[in-house]
């Protein structure tokens, strides 16, 4: 069953707003790694155990990477509909 340009041009509509909200969502999470970093810092300079803020640091990079790679696959997907669309 072959798929319409309106529903294609509806998918890339939604892909497109997935793409923005990946973004910003990307953008906060590397907000809180900073965040997080200058926690840890802090607890340094103050002689406190940093072990778990730091394993959190790191948890919170590897859920970026991951987020990161899913931002990619958007990206693919949005590019594939914009010919989907333009050949219309």
């Amino acid at each position: 069953m072959a798929i319409s340009l309106a529903e294609r041009t509806a998918q890339l509509d939604a892909e497109q707003r997935l793409l923005v909200k990946a973004e910003q969502d990307i953008e906060s999470g590397w907000q809180r790694v900073r965040d997080q970093e200058d926690r840890v810092r802090e607890l340094m300079a103050g002689g406190h155990d940093t072990h778990q803020a730091e394993r959190l640091v790191s948890l919170l990079k590897q859920t970026l990477v991951e987020w990161e790679r899913h931002r990619v696959l958007i990206e693919q997907r949005v590019e594939y509909l914009r010919q989907e669309v333009a050949a219309g």
